[in-house]
């Protein structure tokens, strides 16, 4: 998909395609802390070529459309769990699978927890100059034992029947585990009592209804996750002896974006 650069007027405005802010950049073997966000982690898991040309090189992805209404659900759903938060009352979820014992976080730094720009929770990686953070969605509690419990809310729109083993199992699914993983990490690095099971609060739209009329049904659905951290801290490294290479790392096999440039290259030296 072809896409513009706009100003905040809207304005086509010249595409350097070049990073600008220098925080953005890493020097290989640099001394100085450098942070990582738990969707940048992501990236180099997919491909650490595109990583690198990002995160070393500056060179900047083309942008993509806002998913405005799954911000919305988040949006929406945010504003119901902070009114049971304000009350330390479980949510209506809860009670449908039996999760009364449970009632949404609350802590001062949480809207800082839940900016994925400009904040997040976060921890400098033990032995290395890498700070990883990441913006949760929220955080929930046990009464039982003070554990945390971390979860992600997910919109969709899916005709088949949602089980915990075929939405875990689904191909793309597999970075939305690592997500939660992140979250777990982090918050356990923060000095926080973890549970060792997350939870996806998946909305899944209805197609089988008579029309749209103005009306957006959901399904709402938990799906338990198992975390697991084992591999965080060794991606990390990994991770970091891309960055202080001083060689672009081979493309991945499968990846869109290096096939698109290798072939675009091709048919410029036509």
């Amino acid at each position: 998909m072809g896409s513009l650069k706009r100003n905040s007027k809207g304005e086509v405005v010249y595409a350097s395609g070049l990073r600008v802010k220098q925080s953005s950049f890493y020097k290989p073997n640099q001394p100085e802390l450098f942070k990582i966000s738990r969707s940048k982690l992501n990236d180099f898991l997919s491909c650490p070529k595109c990583f690198y040309l990002d995160r070393v090189v500056g060179l900047v992805s083309p942008s993509m459309p806002g998913w405005t209404l799954n911000t919305l659900v988040d949006t929406l759903l945010k504003k119901e769990f902070d009114e049971c938060r304000e009350l330390q009352i479980p949510h209506r979820i809860f009670e449908k699978y039996g999760l009364s014992h449970l009632v949404p976080f609350k802590h001062p730094e949480l809207n800082h927890w839940r900016n994925a720009l400009t904040g997040g929770v976060e921890t400098h990686i033990p032995n290395t100059n890498i700070i990883l953070h990441g913006g949760v969605d929220d955080i929930w509690q046990d009464t039982t034992n003070g554990n945390l419990i971390v979860l992600d809310y997910k919109s969709q729109s899916n005709n088949y029947p949602i089980t915990p083993e075929s939405y875990l199992s689904g191909i793309y699914h597999q970075a939305y585990k690592m997500q939660l993983d992140v979250y777990g990490y982090l918050l356990e690095k923060n000095g926080f009592p973890v549970a060792p099971i997350g939870y996806f609060y998946v909305c899944n739209a209805k197609s089988e209804v008579a029309g749209f009329s103005g009306i957006m049904e959901f399904e709402e659905i938990l799906i338990p996750y198992t975390l697991d951290y084992s591999w965080v801290e060794p991606q990390i490294f990994n991770m970091l002896n891309t960055l202080n290479s001083k060689t672009i790392p081979e493309e991945t096999f499968g990846c869109e974006n290096c096939a698109y440039h290798r072939e675009r290259e091709k048919a410029g030296d036509s």
